[in-house]
């Protein structure tokens, strides 16, 4: 018997979860463009998942790029489409596999946004300034933030922290990253002053019922969320001259700090975690564009 697309769809997403290890949000974004597929080629939950041929996804794309969607969205939807067929010829649903064939148009890479070292002694004053006993909330959001710049943490690797994760002895923290891989990051001294202050000082003040390991709580006594993280950061780095406010501005400093100052280039891909070497690679990037700038607005002859 044929299986159906509904079907199909929930043994993938048990597959992502476990023989993968993708996060719950990696594959929810896989899940998403699969769905925006089906309604937009009008298929069932209950249709064959043959109706998935060639055509119909090169009309899906197409239709994609016609409301205005950018080169990196059609790319990774294309990319799911692939991963999704890819899936279904190894598990025996379908003969063939028709996202062979199926290209898009590659996504046009742009280089990080770098906080200036300038405008992060600013960000760190003005923490300090706010970390006092009086404000255990201070207190924490230095941690958090001295965290993150220090090892390159993504901002779920932070907030999955439990007290465990920190060796105090040596300085280092665990970290869980994409696919459930761990690895191990140093930190130094004011990471390591802010984080004794918060578990000493202040992390009492915010332990509830439903807090268990966490590191980081919120008001509530739970385990601090992305979004709250996210929300920090951005604001925090707002008021700078440099104006970044992504969510990953304080990993993408530290890799490219890290760089400038001349770190090995596979050092840094171990700390950030990449799988890749070419995705750290963008940071050299970055150093070069920096140095650039650097030359045209110092050299006598630029």
């Amino acid at each position: 018997m044929t299986k159906t697309l509904g079907q199909a769809k929930t043994d993938y997403s048990v597959y992502l979860s476990s023989a993968k290890g993708y996060s719950p949000n990696t594959v929810k974004a896989y899940l998403a463009d699969l769905e925006d597929l089906c309604q937009t080629m009008k298929f069932d939950n209950s249709d064959p998942v043959d109706r998935i041929t060639l055509e119909t996804l090169r009309d899906w794309l197409w239709r994609v790029s016609e409301k205005q969607a950018s080169k990196a969205t059609i790319a990774r939807k294309s990319a799911a489409a692939r991963a999704f067929t890819a899936w279904l010829l190894k598990t025996g649903s379908l003969q063939d596999d028709p996202g062979l064939r199926l290209r898009s148009p590659k996504a046009s890479r742009t280089l990080p946004k770098v906080v200036s070292r300038e405008s992060l002694d600013q960000v760190f004053t003005w923490l300090t300034t706010k970390a006092t006993l009086d404000n255990p909330s201070g207190l924490r959001d230095l941690a958090m933030v001295e965290l993150l710049y220090a090892t390159g943490a993504r901002v779920s690797e932070l907030a999955a922290l439990d007290l465990g994760d920190i060796d105090y002895s040596r300085n280092i923290v665990r970290l869980m990253g994409k696919g459930s891989k761990e690895r191990m990051v140093p930190f130094g001294q004011p990471a390591r002053g802010a984080l004794d202050n918060w578990v000493r000082l202040a992390r009492s003040e915010f332990v509830g019922q439903a807090t268990g390991s966490a590191l980081f709580l919120n008001s509530r006594g739970q385990r601090v969320g992305v979004r709250q993280i996210y929300a920090l950061v951005a604001n925090l780095l707002e008021s700078t001259a440099t104006g970044v406010a992504g969510p990953h501005a304080l990993r993408h400093s530290a890799a490219t700090h890290l760089l400038d100052g001349g770190a090995d280039l596979r050092a840094v891909q171990e700390l950030l975690g990449h799988a890749s070497l070419g995705t750290t690679q963008i940071y050299t990037h970055v150093s070069i564009e920096r140095l650039k700038d650097g030359y045209k607005n110092a050299h006598p002859r630029a």
